[in-house]
């Protein structure tokens, strides 16, 4: 394998650093500094970059500067887009054009969906035996997205009868979503229409009474659950609840023996549930037990138990069941799966005659069955880490339970595991086009020992014949670090365009994420967040120390909360970074939590703090990173987003390149681009969105040339 430096000659691209980056940087977009003051606490702020927020979208003056940036960022980097042309042709090179997933039985049916030559989105399909030969179309997902820029299905749902089909649809980006419904019998669509929904939507047993979260068009929360029946028109619902508290999310389910419909309402620390009988759909639905803040819990119902996995007197949570008597009194539950220092409970998977536990220990899941005796049976695999999850499992008789696996080196695996025996059956592994062979590469599991003395996880991926423990590779490292969400060690085909050039990868699982535990969560959060920064800059330093990687080809990445993380660690030790990624990233934390106008705000106070509180208010200005770029040094920054974000808007990282621009003292490259159809996700298709990976790996590869 010829040497990582020099591998552009295999492409017949060369683009060196000072050729990159020798543009004119005299023709960046200027923005105009209008001063506007923001006083909380005896505080002033100034923010000079306020005006570029409009919750509308359509102020002349903002889009043109965003058209500006864009323009202005294929201008700086026309020179790789040779290599970003190439590099896109390699990630969609390795993906299968013709791809099916294995069938799902569901009741009568075995439903699956395929995908065909170039088309971006997928056909969904049924069949009466797991034979698809004599298969029927229930959608096909290019002709509904064929008339827009951005189209994302959200969920499809069956009645009961299985005959009539309701699925929701989001053609903007902000994950608004309508529902539609369709005749299973006759191919026809029905006339009803449900708006500015949540996307859920689940059937009573009558077949013909849906039920769904309408949201709020300014938070967007989803904070009202309303009922229609179907050949009635959508101002005709009736709201069977609404939550007053805009710190909850809302979300509708049905339990396992869809004897329920339930709403779960949920803030970072607080769960609260309520049901109605399924049957009869013009009843009310009840609390199933108190509210209580900090009490954290998930229900689900199969026969005459429940089963509650609940934080109570357990940190790391446990198993608990009760009956329809005793469940509004936790004091009458009888654990299941006690509490275990060092064990999180993620969740359980119920059958007729067996669980499925998902725990994790040491930063890693497994899974556990367990039988009518009470004997358990550990379900294990061989990689050092990886990523493994319970997929869909819909009939609790079932005799297996079908469970996702892929590592760093393994390609995605779908098994079907005997819950008697622990047998696995390989139903289907992806395939990787263009010659990938997981013998090349090599993954660890390492602990890199932070600046408090807390080991810190570090999941790492390389190709064997070009790694060499000196310092010479290029390193890359990702980290999100927020809301107790982990990121796993799973396979990434895409990932491969940087291996296959010398690149070790690295995930950084920083604290703010459940790795090790709740714990480990609960130290990077709110006033200990400042962890998850230095934690990623703790493993970088350590990574370089150890020889993984060259400390002046360091490249970093994360999006959203991630971009938060970016943000900070690029106020906080600029120097260890040659390049950097920002994707939809959450810069402007301080401004955004003290306004609750701003879509989700009030959700977020259990994660960050609430800045109304003086002492919170000095925590985050102490890391927000708009608030903290200074007159320094930055290293090359590649920022994007997209215009209909609902998550983190737009003008946050648009109001930070523009302050960064004012402050900065290098003359590195920052390039913003926003992608003006999409929101959060990013673009949608299956190819359209290898584009923006492509991008960010030309604008890494490039600057080690």
């Amino acid at each position: 394998m010829i040497n990582c430096l020099h591998c552009y000659f295999l492409y017949g691209f060369v683009v060196s650093l000072s050729e990159f980056s020798s543009q004119s940087l005299a023709r960046f977009p200027v923005a105009k500094k209008q001063p506007h003051q923001l006083t909380m606490h005896n505080k002033t702020r100034t923010d000079n970059y306020y005006w570029m927020r409009d919750d509308e979208r359509e102020n002349p003056e903002i889009l043109a500067h965003l058209a500006a940036e864009n323009t202005y960022c294929d201008e700086q980097l026309a020179a790789i887009k040779p290599l970003q042309n190439s590099i896109f042709e390699e990630l969609k090179g390795r993906i299968v054009k013709d791809d099916n997933t294995v069938p799902v039985k569901d009741g009568k049916y075995w439903y699956h969906s395929e995908v065909r030559g170039d088309d971006e989105y997928s056909r969904h399909y049924r069949s009466i035996s797991i034979n698809t030969d004599n298969k029927q179309l229930l959608l096909d997902v290019n002709v509904l997205a064929q008339n827009h820029e951005f189209y994302e299905l959200g969920e499809v749902a069956l009645s009961p009868c299985e005959q009539l089909m309701a699925y929701s649809e989001d053609t903007e980006g902000r994950r608004i979503y309508s529902v539609h419904f369709k005749n299973l019998q006759t191919g026809e669509m029905l006339s009803d229409v449900l708006e500015n929904t949540e996307g859920q939507i689940v059937w009573a047993n009558d077949n013909k009474t849906v039920f769904y979260v309408k949201k709020d068009l300014q938070t967007l929360l989803g904070f009202q659950v309303f009922r229609h029946e179907l050949g009635t028109a959508q101002s005709q619902d009736v709201m069977v609840y609404e939550e007053h508290d805009k710190s909850f999310f809302m979300g509708l389910g049905k339990s396992r023996d869809e004897s329920l419909i339930i709403i779960d309402l949920a803030t970072t620390e607080t769960n609260d549930t309520w049901v109605l009988d399924a049957n009869n759909p013009q009843g009310e639905f009840n609390a199933l037990l108190p509210r209580e803040e900090g009490h954290e819990f998930d229900i689900d119902k199969h026969g005459d138990t429940y089963y509650i996995v609940t934080n109570w007197q357990a940190k790391n949570f446990r198993l608990m069941t009760a009956t329809s008597e005793t469940i509004a009194d936790k004091t009458q539950w009888q654990e299941h799966t006690a509490h275990r220092e060092h064990v999180l409970l993620e969740g359980v998977e119920i059958f007729d005659d067996f669980l499925v536990l998902t725990e994790r220990e040491q930063g890693q899941a497994r899974f556990v069955v367990i039988n009518q005796a009470q004997e358990r049976m550990a379900l294990e695999f061989s990689d050092p880490c990886y990523y493994a999850a319970v997929a869909m499992n819909p009939e609790p008789q079932a005799r297996s339970v079908r469970i996702y696996y892929s590592s760093l080196t393994t390609p995605g695996t779908l098994y079907d595991v005997d819950l008697a025996t622990g047998k696995k059956t390989l139903l289907k592994q992806q395939q990787v086009l263009g010659g990938f062979d997981s013998a090349l590469y090599a993954s660890e599991r390492l602990f890199v020992t932070a600046r408090d003395g807390v080991q810190v996880p570090v999941s790492l991926v390389y190709r064997k014949d070009t790694f060499t423990k000196d310092g010479t590779n290029p390193l890359f490292q990702y980290g999100y670090g927020a809301y107790g969400y982990t990121i796993d060690p799973s396979f990434s085909s895409t990932s491969l365009s940087l291996l296959d050039r010398g690149f070790v990868y690295a995930i950084a699982h920083v604290r703010g994420s459940e790795m090790l535990g709740r714990h480990w969560y609960e130290q990077g959060k709110k006033e200990h967040k400042q962890n998850s920064f230095s934690d990623f800059i703790d493993i970088t330093n350590a990574l370089v120390e150890q020889g993984y990687g060259d400390k002046n080809k360091v490249f970093a990445s994360g999006g959203s909360a991630g971009g938060l993380l970016m943000g900070a660690v690029l106020n906080q030790a600029p120097e260890l970074y040659l390049g950097v990624g920002c994707h939809v990233p959450f810069l402007d934390v301080l401004t955004t939590m003290l306004d609750e106008s701003i879509p989700l705000t009030t959700n977020e106070y259990d994660e960050w703090g609430n800045p109304n509180d003086e002492h919170f208010y000095d925590v985050i200005a102490a890391y927000s990173p708009y608030d903290n770029i200074s007159a320094q040094d930055y290293p090359h920054i590649l920022v994007t987003t997209g215009l209909h974000d609902s998550q983190v808007q737009y003008w946050e990282p648009m109001k930070w390149v523009a302050k960064m621009r004012e402050l900065k003292t290098d003359n590195n490259i920052l390039v913003f681009k926003t992608d003006m159809d999409a929101g959060h996700g990013g673009a949608s298709g299956r190819f359209k969105s290898l584009e923006e990976k492509a991008l960010e790996m030309a604008f890494f590869i490039a600057l080690i040339n």
